[in-house]
């Protein structure tokens, strides 16, 4: 709604200006071309009644001078007064046709004329007619006109101009004859009257378009609560709803109707719990929400988005309602009226954002959300009560290879059935959930008994521990657990899962299969693997890594035929650091993907230095042979150092096929075609060599140091493996290399088992770089290396 058109305020109709009052002007606000319209209804509505007093008035004048003034005169002038005041209503009439603005306009000025012509012709009698009869006469006629004068407030109410007009004429006029008559008195009283006429006029003139003001605010705002009311019931899920004081339905809506499942004539007057209720009402046994709006309604209090669970003709729904008390002009309470809309689709999926929230859809399992807020609470009472509670880490042992080697399809099975296992472990004192991953968590409440703690454990290991069927594939997979104690191991829900973690990395690190409880001492070697990591991450900026390289001999004469290069790390913080302890590190942090490269390339380097018959060895983790651009790697390496492809061999573990087996065997085949070869390390300590074995040709194999420990000891288990190897080595055109050969009686007993290649401290331990050149300039003695 524009500024010419906003609704007037209480204020803009009590001070109509003048000048809008006789209409020279559109001052304030209001739809004027719609109120001047409603004036000229106004008016035209009363023309025929004016007509007809202005003509039954003429006949009393005419009356009054019959036998005095001749009655041509008197019928000249009584025709032209009914002649005017029919064609003022002719025009009238015409007005509501017409539509032309310019044509309004003149009959506007033509309807002005005629009252003038009216009042004139009221003046006739008193200076034509009055001389002809006695002062009586004159009397009646000037009481007449003020009559006339009197009666045109009501009838010019809508033009108080034309009236103001008029009375002016009429009034002064009738003074004149009796002022040239020395009759002052009449004639001031005239007069006088003739002004308050017009004071009158004026004012009523302010109040009647004072009220059409009024009125046109009410319409308006009629007008606009009927579009809001209308748009409101055409939304498609809102209706109107309202009862009486017995709390029974009226003035239902068609919407509402169809929300209650029934016409509106079925439900008009009915109860409105008791069609909402369904069957429930007769047992009231209804549900929390339709209790408390049946308390609201009671109560007679407003309520707004009330959400209410309704039976619908047997079908359970959710609507969300607002309702306000009525109360009548005298404060009188005669019911409700409000809104409200179904919400079951929105309740529904709100409701299952909320489950999504706290719950796994995996497993079904609680979230990490759901254990944080469990943990917290069992906390809380542990430190109200002075009595303890605990937090299980659950780790899965070896299920990262399961995953990797038979896609993630298998291993969600997996984890679905660890989770079903988990929960018919527990009772009454624990939940469990799924934190992510193969990780799971155990809250304990009460963990006073800590037996029950430990006994739980087991439990979990053991159960977790026996076979999965998945797919037809019979799978094994352990659990560690980890276990910190609240509040003795942490006062808050963040310290005391990050203990649970700690002991739960330290079971990890003895193997698996275990359960380790916080000690404050994990603390140390957390922070010590922190440290590490930062160091670790400085090193190859630093220049603190370093190659040794260990020989590898021919069995048959003991000559070298080449050096493994192992990485060693003398940090300028941490002193000499054991590769047992960052390899695994840079691993978990990928960075032994740079390290790596740095190793390829430095070993590259120092091999030229050797003679043109010694391989270098050099060993390559899963991590960079995931990377796309590890062919390059190598590429680049070879031409910086101007090695010869065939004198790099790459050694991997089994461990690259539990990974994204087809990148690995591309990696691999990609080196292979430029020349280099592929050895396979620590074989047998892995789970599915032999398969790989006929899909990628390797050079060597090399046998773990365990089964060599085995064999020299008498364990025939071992001496049938590295009888296995060997032959299936040589069947495959494979050589065959020991490794971790400590003495002579093992060396003579490799020999004889028939590998191909010995490594271990008894011809070498690894050395620095200079050191393995020296062993190219004196003869080869494996006895004083030893």
């Amino acid at each position: 709604m524009n500024e010419h058109n906003a609704l007037p305020t209480p204020s803009a109709v009590q001070d109509v200006p003048t000048s809008t009052v006789l209409g020279f002007s559109e001052k304030g606000q209001g739809d004027w071309s719609r109120l001047r319209g409603l004036e000229k209804r106004d008016l035209g509505k009363l023309a025929f009644h004016r007509a007809y007093v202005h003509s039954l008035v003429g006949l009393f004048v005419v009356q009054i001078y019959i036998g005095l003034v001749s009655p041509i005169w008197l019928g000249v002038w009584f025709a032209a007064l009914a002649g005017t005041q029919f064609y003022n209503t002719w025009m009238d009439r015409l007005s509501h046709v017409s539509a032309s603005k310019s044509t309004k306009a003149r009959q506007a000025r033509i309807h002005c004329l005629l009252v003038i012509a009216t009042a004139l012709l009221w003046l006739v009698p008193l200076f034509a007619f009055a001389p002809f009869g006695p002062k009586e006469s004159a009397i009646t006629v000037l009481v007449t006109v003020l009559l006339l004068m009197a009666a045109r407030v009501y009838f010019y109410t809508t033009t108080p101009f034309n009236m103001m007009v008029v009375t002016a004429l009429n009034g002064f006029g009738a003074a004149v004859p009796f002022a040239l008559a020395n009759d002052w008195v009449i004639s001031c009283g005239i007069a006088l009257f003739t002004i308050c006429t017009m004071l009158g006029a004026l004012e009523v003139g302010r109040a009647h378009l004072g009220a059409r003001l009024a009125e046109n605010v009410i319409a308006e705002k009629e007008e606009v609560v009927s579009l809001l009311l209308r748009e409101f019931e055409e939304n498609e899920a809102d209706w109107l709803w309202e009862i009486d004081t017995r709390r029974r339905l009226q003035s239902v809506s068609p919407r509402f109707a169809f929300a209650l499942n029934a016409s509106d004539s079925e439900v008009e007057g009915k109860p409105l719990l008791a069609l909402i209720a369904g069957d429930k009402w007769e047992s009231g046994d209804f549900p929390p929400s339709l209790h408390e709006l049946a308390e609201n309604l009671r109560n007679r209090e407003n309520f707004a988005n009330l959400f209410v669970q309704v039976s619908i003709k047997g079908v359970e729904r959710w609507w969300e309602l607002s309702g306000t008390p009525i109360r009548d002009e005298r404060g009188q309470f005669t019911g409700f009226r409000g809104v409200g809309s179904d919400v079951t689709e929105q309740r529904e999926s709100s409701e299952k954002i909320e489950y999504l929230a706290r719950y796994d859809t995996l497993t079904s399992l609680p979230n990490r959300l759901m254990l944080t807020e469990a943990l917290g609470d069992a906390l809380e009472y542990a430190q109200h009560w002075r009595t303890r509670c605990a937090m299980m880490m659950i780790d899965l042992d070896r299920f990262k290879s399961v995953n990797d080697s038979l896609g993630h399809m298998t291993g969600d099975k997996l984890l679905a059935q660890v989770s079903a296992r988990l929960q018919a472990l527990m009772g009454d004192k624990a939940i469990v959930g799924r934190l992510g991953g193969d990780e799971f968590a155990v809250v304990i409440r009460d963990a006073s008994d800590l037996n029950y703690l430990r006994g739980l454990a087991g439990r979990v290991i053991s159960s977790l521990s026996e076979p999965y069927q998945v797919d037809n594939h019979t799978l094994y997979v352990g659990a560690s657990v980890g276990s910190a104690i609240g509040p003795r191991d942490g006062r808050t829900v963040e310290e005391l899962m990050r203990n649970a973690d700690l002991a739960l990395y330290r079971a990890k690190d003895e193997g698996g299969g275990e359960h380790c409880r916080f000690e404050p001492n994990l603390h140390a070697s957390a922070e010590e693997r922190r440290q590490l990591e930062v160091s670790l991450r400085k090193a190859l900026g630093l220049d603190e890594f370093v190659l040794h390289y260990q020989p590898v001999v021919d069995a048959r004469n003991e000559s070298i035929v080449s050096f493994e290069a192992l990485v060693r790390w003398d940090s300028s913080e941490h002193g000499f650091v054991s590769p047992g302890k960052f390899i695994p590190l840079a691993e978990d942090t990928r960075l032994i993907v740079p390290i790596g490269k740095w190793v390829l390339r430095q070993a590259c380097l120092e091999a030229r230095n050797w003679p043109d018959h010694i391989k270098v060895n050099v060993n390559v983790s899963p991590e960079q042979l995931l990377e796309p651009n590890f062919h390059q790697e190598v590429i680049d390496a070879l031409s910086a150092s101007g090695l010869r492809p065939e004198r790099l061999e790459i050694e991997v573990t089994e461990s690259i096929f539990l990974r994204d087996a087809s990148i690995a065997r591309n990696a691999l085949e990609q080196a292979m075609a430029l020349g280099c070869s592929i050895a396979l390390d620590d074989f047998g300590t892995g789970y599915s060599s032999l398969g790989y074995l006929r899909k990628l040709r390797f050079s060597t194999i090399k046998v773990d140091r365990t089964f060599v420990q085995g064999a020299s000891q008498g364990s025939n288990e071992s001496l049938a493996i590295i009888n296995a190897v060997v032959a299936m080595a040589k069947s495959m055109k494979m050589t065959t290399t020991a490794e971790g050969v400590e003495s002579a009686d093992e060396a003579e007993l490799i020999r004889n088992l028939g590998c191909d290649k010995i490594q271990g401290f008894y011809f070498g331990r690894p050395m620095p770089a200079q050191d393995a050149r020296r062993l190219f300039n004196e003869k080869w003695a494996p006895v004083k290396r030893a």
